[in-house]
């Protein structure tokens, strides 16, 4: 025996179907620019964190990263958000370069959003930006290295700005956040320690502090974080100083240059400083060591003028007494 079922209406389907994806599905709270109040003073400029954002993502991946812009400025300004890939340099100034319109090697232009790219701030208010980093599916392995740059302007005059439109004034300055996003697989990882040198390279200083510089090469594909010490010994090959380079990123295919201060003033003879760099991977540690001369003239000097004008003055009185002893 069969019983037949009626047909329910399609419209009531699409409700009823509308209706349990209202209630029982949660909704996903949109990313928006969110702004607060934080009474930052006026302090002629505007700041921009956190300086450096530096993930693993897989291909297909997504993260959410919060940037904030507060304004200090003590006036209403308009900010901009742009993005730019970045790359390392030859030049061991140039800890990177930014790229402007053009595309980098290892791009992340297309793979970085947010919500608006301009709004505007109150004096003394703080912006909160989701930026949405994404990699493709199909993303090969290694490093993506861009930056989302702030820029501000002017309020313009009876108008809070479209999301679309541009205020025609100056850019006061750009800041910045830096991105670094590796994705894992096989990459080409390697670096090295070029060069350890005094700042200026010399043999002969005169007094203290010692700056000391490092130079390394990065060769591979992916950005390194390589960190080290200094340990400086005198002449009797005791210990007199230690120094800690913290870590530091090397761009692929770049040179980097890296100071250190040795903060001792009063210093007298020869010393030998012993750079150890860890590369940033697989524990590798390279070894550099330089000598120096610190020679005081300050004090050298005086103290060398006093000891001829004693040698002098005895040479007076010694001759003054034989010529005595003969005329007598």
């Amino acid at each position: 025996m069969f019983t037949l079922i009626r047909p329910i209406n399609v419209g009531l389907w699409a409700v009823i179907i509308l209706t349990f994806l209202v209630v029982c599905v949660p909704a996903v709270k949109a990313q928006e620019i969110t702004r607060e109040k934080v009474g930052a003073g006026d302090y002629g400029d505007f700041v921009v964190g956190p300086g450096k954002v530096e993930l693993p993502l897989n291909p297909g991946e997504s993260r959410i990263v919060e940037m904030t812009v507060t304004n200090r400025l003590g006036e209403p300004r308009v900010f901009n958000i742009v993005t730019e890939d970045a790359a390392g340099s030859q030049d061991p100034s140039r800890a990177i370069v930014l790229l402007g319109d053009d595309r980098g090697p290892y791009t992340l232009k297309d793979y970085l959003h947010f919500p608006e790219s301009s709004f505007i701030l109150e004096a003394g208010e703080r912006a909160r930006i989701p930026v949405t980093i994404s990699i493709p599916e199909d993303a090969a392995p290694g490093g993506r290295y861009g930056s989302v740059l702030v820029t501000t302007t002017s309020v313009p005059n009876d108008n809070r700005l479209s999301s679309e439109a541009r205020p025609s004034s100056a850019i006061v300055t750009r800041i910045g956040t830096l991105f670094f996003i590796t994705t894992p697989g096989e990459v080409e990882i390697e670096g090295q320690l070029e060069d350890f040198s005094t700042v200026p390279d010399k043999k002969f200083f005169t007094k203290g502090p010692i700056s000391f510089a490092a130079l390394y090469r990065n060769t591979g594909s992916i950005h390194l974080n390589p960190y080290g010490t200094i340990s400086i010994k005198n002449m009797l090959g005791e210990e007199v100083g230690f120094v800690e380079m913290d870590p530091w990123y090397a761009m692929p295919q770049s040179l980097r240059y890296r100071e250190a201060i040795w903060e001792r003033e009063f210093l007298f003879g020869r010393y030998t400083a012993t750079l150890e760099i860890n590369r940033g991977y697989n524990d590798l540690v390279d070894t550099k060591t330089i000598s120096f001369w610190v020679i005081p003239l300050k004090l050298i000097i005086p103290a060398v003028g006093g000891l001829v004008l004693v040698l002098l003055l005895l040479r007076y009185i010694v001759t003054r007494f034989e010529f005595k002893r003969k005329q007598a």
